[in-house]
């Protein structure tokens, strides 16, 4: 297998749950609003025997060109958008869910953003989303999902997708999160989403205030730092700056 990283840049973000760029080469995380994170988006994709498949969506920005931020990383790194399979959302916050459609400038009209993979998505975390009246989701960017005919929607709280995908709800960073072990050729990547989104978290113990469930996030970071240093689990972190990958104390951008 192997992982892509498909870094769109890193952001501060506060309670006002704006995504603010951040460049860390020219500025002072100090000079941003008291309690603000610093975070980076990072969708990944991953190459299989079967598939290329897409863990979440990113912000859904298009460049200063008007071309579509997510498709253009993903040609950067020789991968046409048509050739994504399967798109995996561990749940539809703005800043996992914002590339789940294209919008056109000109007319303001979206499309999904692959239309030719099959879609998962948790059926509970779509139905809550879409009602939820938070700042954190945003309906527009992912409600053309409901009637696009390639969503596999998931019902179960676990399961198994094609065999060598195991997904399973955790709820603890949203009331229906889910996470996902993509295991093949005896070797395992995880992806926890946002209840693991960056390694340092894995290493400490603490209640984030940002969570649906702070506590019961805590204790499966916990739960997975354990069982995936054991196993060898290649973990992927959508929000680090500096270690996109990691496994058996070692970071790099791609793995293989």
């Amino acid at each position: 297998m192997q992982i892509i990283p498909l870094s769109e840049g890193s952001f501060t973000i506060d309670k006002t749950k704006m995504f603010v760029p951040f460049n860390t080469e020219t500025e002072e995380l100090n000079s941003r609003p008291i309690g603000s994170l610093l975070v980076e988006i990072q969708p990944f994709v991953i190459i299989t025997e079967k598939d290329v498949i897409l863990l979440d969506t990113g912000l859904g920005y298009n460049l200063p060109d008007g071309s579509f931020q997510l498709h253009h990383n993903l040609e950067k790194a020789g991968i046409q958008p048509s050739q994504v399979t399967k798109v995996l959302m561990s749940h539809l916050h703005k800043d996992h869910a914002g590339g789940v459609t294209i919008t056109q400038p000109e007319t303001g009209e979206r499309f999904i953003s692959f239309p030719y993979a099959t879609w998962y998505v948790q059926q509970s975390e779509y139905d809550y989303a879409a009602c939820a009246g938070s700042a954190s989701y945003i309906v527009d960017d992912f409600e053309l999902l409901k009637e696009f005919s390639k969503v596999v929607w998931l019902t179960e709280e676990e399961g198994w997708i094609d065999g060598y995908i195991h997904y399973k709800i955790t709820g603890a960073h949203s009331k229906f999160h889910q996470v996902f072990w993509i295991e093949e050729n005896n070797k395992t990547i995880f992806f926890g989403g946002d209840v693991a989104p960056q390694l340092q978290q894995m290493k400490s113990r603490f209640v984030a205030k940002y969570d649906y469930d702070g506590k019961k996030a805590m204790d499966l970071r916990q739960q997975w730092w354990q069982e995936g240093r054991e196993q060898n689990w290649q973990f992927l972190f959508y929000h680090d700056i500096k270690s996109p990958v990691y496994r058996d104390g070692e970071w790099r951008g791609i793995l293989s």
